[in-house]
Formats: C-alpha cells, structure tokens, sequence
C-alpha cells in the first residue's frame, strides 16, 4: 500500500512542476505529516525530491527526473479504455486502477501535452444514468467485473419473477444501460442476458489452470473470440424491443403526424410502419398516411398516440378509437 502511495506520488510531481503539501494530501488522501514522511522517504530512495519553503512552497522533482515505473499494466490499460466513465469504473471498482492508469500516461507525455487530460475533461462528459431515477450500484457488481477481467466461470443465484434460482455462468461482458447493468453470460452454450442487480449471490469457485474445470465447475473458460459484445447487445436490445409489441393499431396520419410519428413511439416500429405504409398504398387524397403500427399494448399506444393530438387518428382497434373520441370530446369541452 505504501509503495504503490510513493508511486503516486513521484507520478504526480513528474506530471506537474510543483504540487503544495495539501495538493499532495488530497490527491493521496493521506495527511500532510505523512506526505512529509513520504517525500523524506523517496529522498533516502534516491529520488530527488526537493521543497520550496514559503508561502507559494512546494516539493517539486529536480534535475529532470523522470520515473521508469510508467509501464502500463493489464488492469490499467483496460480501465483507461473505459476513464471516459468515471462512475461505471467506480461502481466496478476500477477507479484506482484508471487513476494509476492517467497518472502513467500523464507522466510519459511531453509537458506540452500535459494538460490534454483536463481539456478533454472540461469538453466531453458521459452520463451513463437515465432522467427521474437514482442510480443504484448492485452490491455484487465488483464481483461480476472481477470474473468478466478474468473469464473466470461464477455460480450465481438469480431472481427469476421473484424465484430464486442457481446458474453457472460464463461472464463475457458488462453492459450500462441507462443506469442498469447488464451481463452477458454463456450457460449451458447459449448467450444470455442477465440484469446485475437481480443476482443475489455470487462465487467464483476455485479452478487449475486456463480452461480446467475445479471440483464444483470453476476455473477459467475458454473465450470464444469471435464473441463481439457491441454486436451481441445491439441484436438482443432489438429483440427485446420487438418482443414488448404484441399488438396492433391502425392509425391515420398527417403530414405533420408522420414526423411526430418516431418521436411518441417506438422509432423503429414507427419508421418501419411509415416505410411500409408509403410503398404500399401511400397518401391518399388529402396527404393522410395510413399505418398499422406495432406497440405494447392498447394502454401504451393510448398514453403514447395521445402525443399526436389532431394529427392522428385511431382507426382501429375501435375500442381505442372510443377512448380517443370520449378524450376528444372532454378535451373540446374544456376549451368550448
């Protein structure tokens, strides 16, 4: 723990001409008694380390040191893939692997360079999380991570429609999906898609060498490398989407309506709905488009088409056409 803080340490000050004791203290989240001892230590090392005395004092390297501890390892060259997400690599327990990661890049750099790390900072955010909910970490997400790094196979217990049941699994990727993490994992040579934060426990059993099965089927898997996770997630999500639209609605729209059509529903039902409808019939007379759209239900389609207002009009099925008459007329008698 004390070799990998004067690591830091030297790290920081080669990144920066001069760092004050507090800048230090925070940075290692230490105090600055022990920053003191540390930089005594380092000097006793061998490394120059010198301090300004002083109201603008600070501990700066001399005579242009420069470490050869900047060797990127496995961990650290991985999490920096992912730094541009500073609260997935926290909630995977990443962070310090991805701070020693920058802190490395920053000190091989040209000190012209050296300030590319906060410009891209101050330019460019991702916020992984979605509007009107609190994020919440799954317990056993660390965990998880650690098998993906390592394929090694985990036993995992499963909330299933609130039962629980037991699967070994081959974890091949992680997913955040607005706010929700996402595995997938091979059990019994099938890919599936499994949400983090319905795990209710997690072993990784122990196992022989890459590939060897240990006593309760543990050990590392072999990884399929032709695997592709980005490919894998996007045919499921559209699986997925495709599979919550088990009814149909036939909807008369104007011209303003086709626009508004993507933005209220499912854009790729939407799109696939106006594509269909134009090389079949097309507009008629008055430019009025007529759709047979997929949704999830008679209540979605309600809640959604209602975003339509008078560019709309429900024609079938006519229990829903009733509806949006009956919100028709109390809508008029709000406004007579």
């Amino acid at each position: 723990m004390r070799a990998a803080r004067l690591i830091k340490m030297v790290l920081l000050l080669q990144a920066r001409p001069s760092m004050t004791g507090p800048e230090l203290a925070q940075e290692l989240e230490v105090s600055e008694r022990t920053v003191a001892r540390d930089v005594l230590s380092l000097s006793e090392a061998g490394v120059p380390v010198y301090a300004d005395r002083g109201r603008s004092g600070g501990y700066r390297l001399i005579g242009g040191y420069r470490t050869r501890l900047t060797g990127l390892g496995r961990s650290e060259a991985e999490a920096l893939f992912l730094s541009g997400v500073p609260s997935a690599l926290r909630e995977m327990g990443l962070a310090d692997a991805a701070s020693a990661a920058r802190l490395k890049v920053s000190a091989a750099l040209l000190p012209e360079l050296r300030d590319a790390a906060t410009g891209a900072a101050q330019r460019f955010h991702l916020d992984a999380p979605a509007w009107y909910q609190e994020p919440r970490t799954p317990a056993l997400l660390p965990a998880v991570a650690g098998a993906v790094w390592d394929d090694r196979r985990i036993t995992a217990r499963y909330l299933r429609k609130d039962i629980e049941v037991e699967r070994q699994l081959e974890p091949y990727g992680l997913v955040l999906k607005a706010g929700v993490w996402y595995l997938a994992a091979r059990a019994q040579g099938d890919f599936r898609v499994y949400r983090v934060d319905r795990f209710t426990a997690v072993e990784v059993p122990d196992g022989g060498e890459d590939g060897a099965e240990g006593p309760t089927g543990g050990g590392r898997f072999i990884r399929d490398e032709a695997f592709d996770l980005p490919a894998f997630w996007a045919e499921r999500a559209a699986q997925f989407a495709r599979s919550l639209l088990r009814e149909e609605v036939v909807v008369r729209l104007s011209t303003h309506g086709v626009r508004r059509l993507p933005h209220v529903t499912e854009r790729a039902a939407a799109e696939e709905a106006i594509d269909a409808a134009r090389s079949g019939d097309g507009p008629d007379a008055q430019g009025r488009l007529t759709v047979r759209l997929a949704v999830e239900s008679a209540e979605v389609a309600y809640a959604q088409l209602l975003g339509l207002g008078p560019e709309g009009e429900v024609l079938h099925p006519p229990a829903l056409r009733e509806r949006f008459a009956a919100a028709a007329r109390r809508t008029a008698a709000l406004y007579a």
